[in-house]
This record gives structure tokens, sequence and C-alpha cells, in this order.
């Protein structure tokens, strides 16, 4: 029976339709005495009509209710209404296995965390005598902390196949959309039956291994391990045939894998493994041993150049490195040999930029830590597992940045959404450690679980437990720094080392590599170079001159020793935040892509469906850019070894400069509504204020005279201006501190700003806002607790508050000749939202993705409209960015001893 919306069953109120299965149709519902939601599942009317099979029921949902495992779906309640049996569940969010198993097999790591998961809640429940008697893909929900598993001990069969074998809707297709399910008096799915349960014998604990075997199997090769036509063809496959190996699906997986699932789908259930116990130790062990475990053979072809080049394929990178980690780890050095590692299919590196997250390898050399996104997925940390190749998107990382390993390997810090965070590797729950409000640059964590960190782009570094607490400074900026970064643990966890610069003379005295103790006792320069560097094998690594070069390092007194020697000679390298992009571990694993400083990102317009119509101006870094209200110019901050405004012509291409005067920082401009004005913010070093605040100034867009001072807070900074509509205002971001800003207005004709769009909390921040053409309303984007999210308020009075996104956004732009609202959501695509206004209040009508922006994550607005609506000016990022990494191992060898 369908319930509506409104039904009550007992003292839950149905809310929604949520699935439906052979148990009975499934609801999401409030659970009203305690305020929450839940799932609520209508059971089948033979539960009702049944007084055994009812009695039965009600004795094993009792007995499941005591269930307490984090990877088993909690049931709170068993109720009967009006002839209706009904079971109350925790409500999971999350994408069940079947859905995810659509789009093809899981990565090998994530097949061994949910396997060993699904295992650990079957042996729970089998301790306590309950038999889950239908596991299949349908029954397991992945989400953000770990797989949980449904309907426990409520499907056991009544009788053998004889009993539905023409039972109506049997038979599928070859490719069923779902797997064949019994109807009528058997409750369960064929292709996950054991042999005995097809036999119509009694199920037990191994009945529910060979499933989890069937399920295995699935995961790590995307099909099912028993297929038919038909009931009976899937229960003749599951009685008399074994399954293809998985390795002739995926060459690449670990040969115990294949022995595991192979155990677990013996047709004797003597001869499976005895307790999901021990199916559960031989995944962690697989997943923890990584190449140990085992890898398929291929061959492979060799060629000697200086580095005893080995040319593989992508397809045989992860053997590669299976191979040689097994070297290094039994210590037995070799040749260095050399590898590409390239982005995983669909993926684009984010390597570069303010909000970059570069790769990393971990202490041990068995995973690499990168950022990357999708068409559909917002940037994100990946996790690739060099052993098997297999990676794995880490939920929970959206929007994260600079990511940092712990020493045991075990543990991933990055920095989101203004704090500094944790993770397991492997995924699962994250936490908070500590505030970062204002653009952090880099951490190290070191023995002893200490953690140094630099919290904002012009700050020293701060130190923190592992596990949070307070934090307290432990570097001071001297006369000749504006900012320390990029920190590097060293063994002993007293001491690291980090990277110090002037925004204002980037290379001049006083930048490069510093030695300091986290107890404040010492705080030297070890070498001069334009950027951070790292620390491996007894090696400082580090930027001279486009080369990538190593030389050894007293890691207990910070003394450089022998000279240094060169490892490459083309290192990417970002001059925007000074990180080299290159990565090394404690055991001979180096990584690095090619090439000397990004070109940064291309201006590309583009139309409504993401179709490229042309490029303006050159590859480079830019800090904001916008189109004159004309459409014939656009105006761009451009970042080289200063910061300069440039005008491009859009016809022509041709960049003119537009600022010469003595600032070192200019950023964020606009037009004024007429076009004869541009607008910016300016100051000696990228917003840290060298002796004053960045402020905002004008100059003629024809370049004539020199630049007006505008306007300049009394404390805090101003950027991002705008002029209003009506010319009566100038508007702006305050940096009103560390972790707060808000949208003001200034009066052109005199007065004091106003607040026109401020965050709701103190810890809230705006970091980017426009003004409809009409001025009459303010579109901002607002980084909350719960993420970042899009909201409209009147201008210039700041009242209502309108939500727009329901999935969070990053960047707002209305359009000039229509009612229309565009803006990227967190899937990096470019939407739009419809409204409607009626004197004082606003009503969003509509929101309709657009195309994908693919724009370069350097932290400025990723993209302006033109006056017509009908084009898109993008900074897309540059395909250096999604250049290969060669991963070289063993790489000391060829170093002079």
């Amino acid at each position: 029976m369908a319930l509506t919306s409104g039904t009550r069953l007992g003292p839950y109120e149905i809310l929604s339709p949520a699935g439906a299965g052979g148990m009975g149709e499934v609801y999401r519902a409030r659970d009203t005495r305690l305020e929450r939601t839940v799932a609520i599942k209508v059971l089948p009317e033979q539960f009702s009509q049944n007084p055994d099979l009812k009695q039965r029921f009600e004795r094993e949902a009792r007995a499941i209710s005591s269930l307490n495992h984090p990877n088993i779906c909690t049931l709170y309640d068993v109720g009967h209404q009006d002839g209706t049996d009904y079971l109350v569940m925790e409500y999971i969010e999350g994408e069940s296995l079947s859905s995810r198993l659509m789009r093809g097999p899981l990565p090998v790591e994530q097949t061994l965390k949910t396997g060993s998961e699904i295992a650990e809640a079957l042996e729970k429940a089998h301790r306590q005598g309950i038999v889950h008697r239908d596991l299949k893909p349908g029954n397991v929900m992945l989400t953000k902390s770990g797989a949980k598993l449904l309907d426990f001990g409520l499907a056991k069969p009544q009788g053998g196949l004889a009993a539905t074998a023409s039972a109506p809707g049997a038979t599928t297709q070859t490719k069923p959309v779902s797997p064949i399910t019994a109807q009528g008096h058997i409750v369960g799915t064929f292709q996950y039956m054991s042999p005995e349960q097809v036999e119509g014998k009694e199920a037990d604990a191994r009945s529910d291994i060979f499933a989890l075997g069937a399920v295995l199997y699935e995961m790590a090769t995307g099909k099912r391990a028993f297929e038919g036509k038909s009931a009976i063809s899937v229960a003749s496959a599951i009685l008399e045939k074994e399954p293809e190996p998985i390795s002739k699906a995926q060459p690449l997986s670990p040969p115990a894998l294949e022995h595991v699932v192979k155990t677990c789908l013996a047709k004797d259930a003597e001869e499976r493994w005895q307790s999901a116990a021990d199916v559960a130790r031989q995944l962690h062990w697989i997943s923890q041993s990584g190449s140990q475990a085992g890898v398929s053979a291929l061959p492979v072809k060799a060629r000697r150049q200086r580095w005893e080049r080995v040319a593989w394929g992508a397809v045989v990178v992860g053997l590669l490195a299976a191979v040689v980690t097994l070297v290094v780890a039994a210590l037995r050095p070799g040749p260095p040999l050399r590898a590409e590692l390239v982005a995983p299919a669909g993926v684009s590196f984010d390597f570069m930029g303010d909000t970059s997250a570069p790769p990393v390898l971990s202490p041990d050399g068995t995973q690499l830590v990168f950022g990357g996104h999708t068409a559909k997925e917002a940037q994100a940390l990946w996790v690739r597992t060099l052993a098997t190749g297999a990676v794995q998107r880490l939920a929970g990382t959206e929007r994260a940045i600079f990511p940092f390993w712990s020493p045991d390997s075990r543990w991933i810090a990055f920095f989101a959404d203004g704090k500094l965070k944790k993770m397991r590797s492997y995924g699962g729950p994250v936490a908070d450690i500590a505030d970062t409000p204002n653009a952090p640059r880099g951490g190290a964590w070191l023995p002893g679980d200490v953690i140094v960190y630099a919290r904002d782009l012009a700050s020293p570094l701060w130190k923190v437990g592992a596990s949070g607490g307070t934090p307290a400074q432990v570097t001071k900026l001297d006369a000749q720094q504006t900012t320390h970064r990029w920190p590097i643990a060293l063994p002993d966890g007293k001491h690291f080392l980090y990277f110090a610069a002037s925004h204002t003379s980037p290379s001049g005295q006083g930048s490069g590599i510093y030695f300091a103790a986290l107890d404040g006792s010492v705080n030297k320069l070890v070498v001069a170079s334009d950027a951070g560097g790292f620390y491996a094998s007894g090696y400082l690594l580090y930027h001279q001159q486009n080369n990538l070069v190593a030389q050894r390092l007293d890691a207990a007194s910070g003394a450089l020793r022998g000279d240094p020697e060169i490892l490459s000679d083309a290192v990417a390298y970002d001059p925007g935040t000074w990180h080299l992009l290159a990565t090394a571990s404690q055991r001979g694993a180096l990584a690095y892509q090619h090439g000397a400083a990004t070109p940064g990102a291309q201006l590309t317009w583009m139309d409504r469906s993401g179709k490229t119509l042309a490029l303006l101006g050159p590859p480079a870094n830019y800090s904001g850019y916008r189109i004159s209200p004309d459409g014939k110019r656009v105006a761009a901050a451009i970042i080289g070894r200063t910061s300069e405004i440039y005008l491009l012509d859009v016809e022509s291409g041709l960049a003119t400069r537009l600022s010469f005067d003595s600032f070192t920082a200019h950023s964020a401009p606009s037009w004024s509504r007429d076009g004869q004005r541009v607008v910016y913010a300016a100051d000696n070093g990228f917003g840290t204020g060298v002796g004053q605040p960045p402020a905002l100034y004008a100059k003629a867009a024809n370049g004539s005279g020199g630049a007006v001072l505008l306007y300049r807070p009394e404390s805090g900074g101003a950027t991002w201006p705008e002029w209003s509509p009506d010319g009566r205002y100038l508007v702006f971001i305050h940096t009103t501190g560390p972790s707060g800003a808000q949208v003001e207005a200034l009066p052109v004709g005199g007065g004091k700003p106003t607040v026109v769009a401020k965050p709701r909390f103190s810890q809230d921040t705006v970091v980017d806002y426009d003004l409809s053409r009409d001025g009459r309303w303010i579109a901002y984007v607002c980084i909350e607790a719960g993420g970042t999210q899009i909201y409209v308020s009147a201008f210039p009075s700041g009242s209502g508050r309108w939500q727009v996104s329901s999935q969070g956004g990053n960047s707002v732009a209305w359009s000039r000749n229509s009612d229309e609202l565009f803006f990227e959501d967190n899937s990096f695509n470019l939407a739009v939202a419809t409204y409607t206004a009626k004197g004082s209040d606003l009503a969003i009508t509509g929101i309709k993705q657009l195309a994908a922006l693919r724009a370069s994550p350097a932290g400025a607005p990723p993209f302006d409209v033109s006056p017509d609506g009908k084009r898109f000016l993008v900074d897309v990022s540059s395909q250096e960015s999604s250049a290969p990494l060669e991963l070289v191992l063993n790489w000391t060898s060829e170093l002079k001893k």
C-alpha cells in the first residue's frame, strides 16, 4: 500500500517515498517525539496474514534492534497500525552499492575497505545468532562514514527453488537493470544465494559468507559472479559453475583477493571461510600489505638512458610501483626507475594556485594524495595507492587545499572551509583541528603529533596538537619577511624547515628555506631559494634556477653538506604561491611535474553550452578580471614578479598595462558604469599591507593621469571594489580581521561606509559579490560552518536574505539584460538562477546547470558575463596543470656518494 505525505503511523509522520524492494516500501519520515528523521519500512502483506511468520519476524526484529555496530543500520522500533506492520530504522544518506556498481567496478582499495566493513558487520550479527540471508549490493549503503548493511535477518527463505520457479517476474534479460528478485514466498535475490539456499536447505552464517563472496566479486569486476536469463539458469550457475577469474577482468587485482573470493564462493559450506571475521582479517591484510599481497606479472620493455629510464604505459604504472616498493622495503638498492603518473580518467589535476592541492607522497612511499576535479564533481582530494594503481576520491574533502601526511602515513591533514582538518587516508569522518581563516599556506605533521602550519598567506607559523587544542605561534616575522609558509617535518620531531619571503621582493635578501626548532631556540637560513622545499632520505630538495636540486642536510643542525646535484632541469613551479611541484617519500620515491613557472590560465570565451568560442590574451596567473560595460575590453590583474592591472582588447587580444605606481600588488579590477575609469585594490604585498593595509584606487581607462586613492579603511583591508550602477556608492569587501569579511558601501558624495552584506556569525566570511544591473539587489557568496552558499539581499539597505544555492556555490554575476543570476556551483559547473522581484520581495523561480566551467582554481572569481548575456569569460586551467607526474624510484642511487 502506498502512503502519502502526512500519513501517521503511530508517532511517525510520513514525509516522502524513499524506495521499494522485495521486503516492502520505504519512506522518509519524522519521529514527532524525538524530532529526528527516520526510515519507515512498510512490510509485505504476508507478514500480517501468517501468524507464525509475524511472530518470528517480531522475535528477530527485537534481536536485531540490539545490534550496535557502525556498519549496521540501526533498527529503532517495530509497529503495527490498521493492519500494517512496519519497521522504524536509522535514516541513511548515501548511495547504494548497487547504484555505484552501475558505473563500473570499485577501485581495489575501496573494494577491500568496503568488503572488510561488510564482513565486520556480518561477524557482529553472527555472534548474536542472526543470519542476514539476503546480502546483496542493494542492501549495502555507501556513506561518508563507511558502508552500512541493511535488512538483517528479515528475509529467511521458506522453501527451495521450486517454490518460485514459476513465480511471475522471475525471468529477466541477460543484462538486467536490477538483480533477479524472487516473487512469492522466498524473499531473497538469486544471484547472491548460496547453493544450500537454492536447494531449500537451512541458511547459516556460511550462507552469508557465500553472498559476501558474490558481492566482493562484483565490486572487484563490475560483473555479477552468477548470471542467467531466468531464475532457473541463475540457480544452475550457482550450483554447477565457477565465475570467471577476477584477474581476467582486472589484471592488476591482487591474487590474494582472488583467493579470498574463491574461498567464499566454495560450493560446499565446509570449504568456505568459517567466519566473517576470517574474511575481514584477510581483506585487512591485503589492504595493509599492498604489493606484498601479490600482483599479476605483465611483460615490460626497458630502454637505458642516464636514469635507466623504463617506459611504462599507464595501465602498468601500478605494477612498476608495486615491484619497486618491494625492492625499497627490502632495502635492496638498484638503479633508478621512472614512470608517468597520469590523471585518472575524467579527472583534472588541481596543482597550481591559491586554492590548489599539489601532490604529496606518503612518508612510507606507498600512497600519493593530490587534488583533482571532474566535470561533475568539485575539487577534492584523491589518493592513489602505488602498489595497486587504485585511485579513490575522498568524500568530505571538497574544496580541500594543500594536503600533508602524518608520519605513520595513516592520516591526511588539509585545509578547507577556514579550518585545518584531518581524516584517515582511506576516508571516513573528518575532524577539525584549528582555525585557518585566510588563505593558509601549508603544514607539516611532526613526530610526536605536533602540526606546524601557516594559518594564512601573511603570517608566521603556528603549532597545534594533531588532536586539536590551543594554537601557539612558533616563528616570528622579521623586517625583511611578510610570510612564513610550507613547513617541512624533520625526523627528530623537534625541528622543522620552512620557507620565508617578502611579498614586496620575493627573491630579495632574507628569502629562502630556514631551519627552526619547536621551542624557538634556533631559527636560521639554510639556503636562499624562491620556493619551499622538502626533506627526504637525508637530503634537502629545493628550487634553484628552474632546477630541482638535492643536497645533503644534517637534520639535527640544519647544516648543508657537499654540493647540490641536479635531479631535473625543468621542474614545475608556482610563482603565485612560491610552491615547488615536487614531492618525495622517506623510502626513495620522488615525484614531480615537468615544466617551468606555470603559464597559469587562459582566458576563454564560452557559450551557455560550454562550447569554446575564442581565446583572449596570453596564458597568465589572473587575480581578478572584469568585462567593460560595452564588452570591448577586459580589465585584468596579472601576477608576475608583481601583480599589475592590464586592459585586454577583445577584438585584437592585445594587452596594455594600466598600473605604473610603486605598489607591487594590484588586484580585483572593476569598471565604472560609463567605462571611463577602472577601480582596483593595491598595496605592497598581495594583501599583507606592509606599512599600510590594502586600499582602493581608481585610474582613467585611457591611461592618463595617476592612480587616485578612493578609500582606505581605518582597520583591516578593502578589496574587490565595484561602483553601484547609479554611481552613488563605492562597494567593496572589507576584511574586518583574520576570520571575517563583509560587504560595505561608501557614499561617493561623502560619509562613512555602511554594511550591505554581513555574515550571520563572526566566524563566517563573504568572499565574492555582485550588484544587479538595476542596483536593487546584491548577491554574495558566504563561507559558513555548513559550507559555502549564495545569498541575495536588498541594496543598499542590506535588508532581507534570500538563499539562492542549495548545494553550495563559489562565485556570482548578474545578467545585464535579463532576470538571471549566474553562479559557479560546488561541482565547478556554471549554473543560472531565474528570479522575480516585486517591491521589496524577491523569489527564486528556478535553477539550472548550464555547463562545466573548467576554471582555474587560482582564487579569483572564475567567470564574468558579457553585456549581452550570451558569452562567458572563464580563466580555464592551463594544460600544464594536468601534465603527468614523473615518478622516480630509488632516485638517490644516482647521486654522488
